[in-house]
């Protein structure tokens, strides 16, 4: 991989992620790291990328935290402002919430992406972030 991190700081990149690109703009990566009990999966995003705005839903409890190891990347939640994120963020995202993440248009971003558990947990993806919005982000 360009951009000097090949092993995505601190765990493996992983594979591309295909099972997911229809919800991202750009190539991203996933490495799943647990599946048991709490799933979370290292997510690598090339510069440019991020995903749909979505929805993390559950009935009770869920949402999800995303743990910023490297590069820079963005942030945002329906009608706030974009949040600019570093290694050493953490984001935590509740149930309901309509959000979007991923990297700047010059570095790529590194999170870990921690489901919180819940009844009745499900992803609704929604639509791409609007390019022009995207492309005032410094």
């Amino acid at each position: 991989m360009k951009h000097g991190l090949s092993n995505s700081v601190i765990f493996a990149r992983g594979e591309e992620n295909t099972d997911f690109a229809q919800y991202f703009v750009g190539r991203s990566y996933l490495n799943i790291l647990s599946l048991q009990g709490v799933v979370i999966g290292n997510v690598t995003f090339e510069p440019g990328c991020r995903n749909n705005w979505h929805i993390h839903q559950a009935s009770q409890s869920g949402g999800q935290i995303l743990l910023c190891t490297g590069g820079r990347g963005w942030y945002q939640e329906w009608g706030q402002e974009p949040r600019e994120l570093h290694a050493g963020d953490v984001v935590h995202i509740p149930a309901g919430v309509k959000h979007w993440h991923g990297a700047a248009k010059n570095s790529l971003f590194v999170h870990l992406a921690v489901e919180v558990p819940g009844q009745d947990t499900y992803n609704q993806w929604l639509e791409p972030v609007d390019q022009s919005q995207y492309d005032l982000l410094p």
